[in-house]
């Protein structure tokens, strides 16, 4: 049993705290990404769980084990790094098998695994060339290959694919995912792209500023975002947000009625392709249309404020135009303007 349990988890640099106290239970083969903007914490997390760096309080605990005081090496964890660690004078072989051979396995058994994870990552074609001769997504097969040889009860990986261009993510995302729902190793994965984090998660923990905002499934996190900053961080484009003004039973947003919750204040939230034209809702003149092959995004300008809409590209949009749009009812969010906190409707 891979669990990883995370208990109260703080750490600080002088006067600068980088986590709050953070709680996070993974369950055992699950597949869960740290999901933030620069700086939120989300690299510090993985590597006090890597055993890289110690946490200023709060424990650390792989499969039932406290190891949070434990070196990497006892902890049963394997790690991928952003730059791919690939030695560059050792062919792709050896780089493969240099952990196994670390700890002494038998020739036959070394040889079994290598050749293994090369088929699993598709560069058993590879595996006598030198680094200097790959490709940076081959690099980065070959550091995943040497990763999953190691056989560890936890794969740990810090935006591994951020060095590589736009076709090879989307290439290796499908690749990663398929490997390991394959090898059923519980995965933590940092990234700040949301794209890969919606692909690939089994659970999607948002960090912000050093706490974990929200923790659930991808689908939830998107559609039901717990805070102001997850609905505005999730989704490209990201949610739409306006002021909402009590009036008597209701709330007035831009010209509209609605019967929001009870609250002191409250911000009206809404997607961008949940919007469709419709002869009643926010009116607004078109700024900009930008053609996104089956579908066009126009951002318009809706009570003083950039508003945008994912609109099907068969539709004739002309800049300057006043555009009527009307948001699906089911997918309005409402949110406290003091807390930033979701508010259920």
């Amino acid at each position: 049993m891979a669990t990883i349990s995370i208990k109260g988890v703080q750490k600080s640099y002088g006067t600068f705290t980088a986590l709050h106290g953070i709680d996070l239970e993974i369950a055992d083969q699950e597949f869960l990404v740290l999901l933030g903007a620069s700086g939120c914490g989300k690299t510090t997390l993985l590597r006090i769980v890597a055993g890289l760096n110690s946490p200023s309080r709060g424990s650390v605990k792989i499969g039932g084990n406290e190891v949070t005081h434990l070196p990497p090496r006892s902890r049963g964890i394997s790690m991928v790094f952003q730059n791919y660690a690939v030695f560059p004078h050792l062919t792709v072989f050896e780089n493969i098998a240099f952990g196994l051979r670390m700890q002494k396995l038998e020739k036959a058994e070394v040889e079994r695994r290598v050749r293994r994870c090369a088929g699993l990552m598709h560069i058993e074609g590879l595996l006598e060339r030198y680094s200097g001769q790959l490709s940076g997504g081959q690099r980065q097969r070959v550091a995943v290959a040497r990763a999953l040889a190691m056989e560890p009860s936890v794969l740990l990986m810090d935006e591994p694919l951020s060095n590589l261009d736009a076709l090879l993510r989307l290439e290796m995302r499908a690749e990663l995912k398929s490997v390991l729902q394959e090898s059923r190793t519980t995965t933590v994965y940092v990234t700040h792209d949301q794209v890969e984090a919606m692909s690939l998660a089994d659970r999607i923990a948002v960090m912000h500023g050093g706490h974990i905002v929200q923790v659930a499934t991808p689908i939830e996190v998107y559609r039901n975002p717990a805070t102001r900053f997850v609905g505005g961080f999730i989704g490209s484009p990201p949610m739409n947000f306006l002021p909402a003004e009590a009036v008597e039973g209701g709330w007035q947003v831009a010209g509209k009625r609605y019967e929001g919750p009870r609250a002191d204040g409250l911000e009206f939230g809404i997607r961008p392709e949940d919007l469709e034209p419709a002869e009643a809702g926010f009116a607004g003149e078109v700024r900009v249309i930008e053609p996104l092959g089956a579908h066009q995004l126009v951002t318009m300008n809706v009570a003083g404020q950039l508003f945008r809409a994912v609109l099907d590209s068969d539709r004739r949009v002309s800049l300057g135009e006043t555009l009527t749009l009307a948001p699906r009812p089911d997918r309005v969010r409402w949110f406290d303007t003091a807390s930033g906190l979701a508010v259920a409707a």
